[in-house]
C-alpha cells in the first residue's frame, strides 16, 4: 500500500531517494581504515573512547569522532641552531637532530599541547645546561658524551608525552668567527709541522737508502775482487798441477824406457844448454856433463879427421 502511494506521488520518490543517499553518504562516512603503522584517537561526545589499530572500524554518527592521527612510524625533527655557552664564556651555534618514535598515541595526544613544539624547547634548554657544564675544547671533542646525556635526558622527559627518543645528534657545532680563524691557524700550523716531519723522515730515508746501497756496493765489489783472485789462484793452482803432472808423466814414460846412461848424459846436456841461455853469470858444471863435453870434442876432431 505505502509503495503504491509513493508510486502515484513523484515528490516522496524523490524526497525518499534524497533521504536514502543522504544515509548511505553518513553511512560511508563512518567506516574508516587505518593503515598500517597508524593509530587513530577515538572521542565519544567529546572525551577519549578508544585507540583504533590497522584494519576496518566503524564510527558512530554524530556521536562520534576521530580526535587524531598519530603516525608510529620513527620522525626526524631537525632544529635550527641554538646558541649556547660554555663553561669557559664562549658562545657558538648548536643544531640538533632527533630521532623519536610515538608510543603511546593516547598520552602523545593528551599529555602535552603541540609536542613538537615542546620536544624543541626541552632539546634546547637540554643543550644549553649540557654545554654549560663543558669548556670549549671539550664541547668541540666530546659530541659522542653529549649525544648519549642528551638521548638520556629526553627519553626520560618525554615519556610522559608517549614518546620515545631514540637517537640525538649534533649536527653542526659553530664557533665564534675569531675561534674559526684561531682554530684554522692551528691546524695549518699542524698540518706544515707533519709535512716537515714527513719530508725530514723521506730526506733520512733516502740517505739511508744510499748508504745501504753503497754499502752493498762495496762489498759486492770486494765479493768480486776476492771472487776474482780465488779464481785466479785456483787456475795458477790448476795450472802447475797440470805441469807438475805433465813432467812425471814424462819422467813415467822416459823411467818405463830404460835409458842408457848416453841418453841421460845427452839430456843433461841439452838441460845445461838451457841453463846457459840464461841470465845467470855464474854455472857450475857437473863431472858428468864434463866428460860428455871431452868426448863431443874428441868426436869433433876425428870427424875433421
Amino acid at each position: 500500500m505505502l509503495l503504491a502511494v509513493l508510486a502515484s506521488s513523484p515528490l516522496p520518490v524523490i524526497l525518499f531517494v534524497i533521504l536514502a543517499i543522504f544515509v548511505l553518504i553518513v553511512l560511508a562516512s563512518c567506516v574508516t581504515i587505518v593503515p598500517q603503522a597508524s593509530a587513530f584517537i577515538v572521542e565519544r561526545l567529546g572525551a577519549y573512547s578508544g585507540t583504533w589499530e590497522t584494519g576496518l572500524h566503524f564510527r558512530i554518527p554524530l556521536l562520534e569522532k576521530v580526535a587524531n592521527k598519530v603516525t608510529l612510524k620513527e620522525r626526524v625533527s631537525d632544529f635550527p641552531p641554538q646558541p649556547v655557552i660554555t663553561k669557559d664564556n664562549v658562545t657558538m651555534q648548536i643544531d640538533t637532530v632527533i630521532y623519536f618514535q610515538v608510543t603511546d598515541p593516547k598520552l602523545f595526544t593528551y599529555g602535552v599541547v603541540h609536542p613538537m613544539a615542546a620536544i624543541e624547547n626541552l632539546t634546547a634548554t637540554t643543550l644549553r645546561n649540557i654545554i654549560g657544564e663543558l669548556e670549549l675544547d671539550q664541547t668541540l671533542t666530546s659530541r659522542d658524551i653529549i649525544n648519549t646525556k642528551m638521548r638520556t635526558i629526553l627519553d626520560e622527559a618525554t615519556d610522559p608525552w608517549g614518546i620515545k627518543i631514540n637517537r640525538v645528534e649534533l649536527k653542526n657545532i659553530i664557533p665564534p668567527k675569531e675561534i674559526q680563524d684561531a682554530m684554522e691557524r692551528q691546524m695549518k700550523a699542524e698540518r706544515e709541522r707533519r709535512e716537515a716531519i714527513l719530508r725530514a723522515e723521506g730526506e733520512k730515508r733516502s740517505a739511508v737508502l744510499v748508504a745501504e746501497g753503497e754499502k752493498e756496493a762495496t762489498i759486492l765489489r770486494a765479493d768480486a775482487s776476492r771472487l776474482a783472485k780465488i779464481a785466479e789462484a785456483e787456475g795458477e793452482a790448476e795450472a802447475l798441477l797440470k805441469v807438475q803432472t805433465a813432467l812425471a808423466e814424462g819422467l813415467k814414460l822416459l823411467n818405463d824406457a830404460a835409458p842408457t846412461d848416453s841418453v841421460v848424459k845427452i839430456k843433461a846436456l841439452e838441460a845445461f844448454a838451457k841453463a846457459a841461455d840464461g841470465k845467470a853469470t855464474k854455472i857450475i858444471i857437473p863431472s858428468e856433463i864434463q866428460g860428455i863435453a871431452g868426448l863431443a870434442a874428441s868426436a869433433k876432431e876425428v870427424f875433421k879427421d
